[in-house]
């Protein structure tokens, strides 16, 4: 029987064309007109795959934009090849719709059952190289967290760099970093990203409160590279907490592990750029489409950048 994995090619496509839609619309003002346009590019492309297809979370919910909701179902449903993903078609919306770097479309992609499932909610998160394993936690302080990450790294803590979303329910966060004696790395959306900086070295840190989806595909990534990632919701809203406690019962206030959160080797990660960053942006040059995209196998911890071209 195949493996997940040997169907990522129908899942780059998809992030593939939901890039190129939202990169007709970069500079628009509007991130909403662009999310949409990667939405359904992506659901279209989805719908004309040979596998079973299930989001079981996705970006959308908290801002009432357009999504792939949770629950959805695309492709053949048929098939015996059933896979379940973690989605954003669109990640950094706002960077799209005025043409600032890191945008993306993204995904993981894992066997049935082996993504968490909740609510487009948000998650508290921690995220490094493999280092740091057994040595950082939620469940300690930030200046402990500091001090065990310095010394993880053989680093100083005054030369380390942490990448946090700068949001004003950071302010604590942040100061507790200064007044570590740490230096922050401030990004106004791109998480995604963010944390697989800090996987692979770039920077050592991602810490704090972000999207819920972000943090179980980054978490899908992670686990393939070997590095350390730990999540935990958080809730701002009444109502998403009391989904998330249908959803999960006990579980709903658990520090989860990447591995806790996709729970199969059998899976991968793609994602394609929209406005250079982390990865290269779109490319449109004699009615032409040229996109950039990474897949990160958990298999094998194998990392590809790949390149396609596609007629307009």
């Amino acid at each position: 029987m195949s493996k997940v994995f040997q169907h990522y090619q129908s899942f780059l496509r998809a992030t593939e064309q939901a890039a190129i839609a939202a990169a007709h619309l970069r500079g628009c003002g509007d991130g909403k007109i662009a999310d949409k346009a990667a939405t359904e590019a992506m659901r279209s492309v989805l719908n004309q795959e040979p596998v079973h297809t299930r989001v079981v979370i996705g970006e959308g919910e908290r801002d009432d934009a357009p999504m792939l909701f949770i629950g959805e179902e695309l492709g053949d449903t048929t098939s015996g090849m059933k896979i379940d993903i973690a989605v954003d078609p669109l990640e950094c919306t706002n960077h799209c719709a005025h043409d600032l770097p890191d945008a993306i479309s993204v995904l993981a992609a894992a066997p049935k059952g082996s993504l968490m499932g909740a609510p487009d909610t948000y998650m508290n998160k921690l995220c490094g190289n493999k280092a740091l394993k057994g040595h950082v936690s939620l469940t300690q302080s930030v200046s402990e967290n500091l001090s065990a990450t310095a010394q993880a790294l053989n680093k100083d803590v005054h030369d380390l760099q942490v990448i946090v979303l700068d949001r004003d329910r950071h302010q604590d966060l942040i100061a507790d970093i200064h007044s570590a004696g740490a230096n922050t790395v401030l990004i106004k959306d791109g998480d995604v990203a963010g944390g697989l900086r800090a996987v692979e070295g770039e920077v050592d840190l991602l810490y704090g409160i972000g999207a819920a989806p972000e943090g179980v595909i980054t978490a899908t990534a992670v686990k393939a590279l070997d590095g350390f990632f730990e999540g935990q919701l958080h809730f701002y809203d009444a109502e998403f907490e009391q989904r998330a406690s249908q959803m999960l019962g006990d579980d709903i206030h658990k520090i989860w592990s990447a591995d806790e959160l996709c729970t199969s080797q059998d899976a991968f990660f793609v994602a394609s750029g929209i406005c250079s960053g982390w990865l290269p942006g779109v490319k449109f040059h004699d009615n032409k489409a040229i996109v950039s995209s990474r897949v990160i196998f958990g298999e094998t911890g194998e990392s590809k950048l790949i390149t396609n071209e596609y007629d307009l």
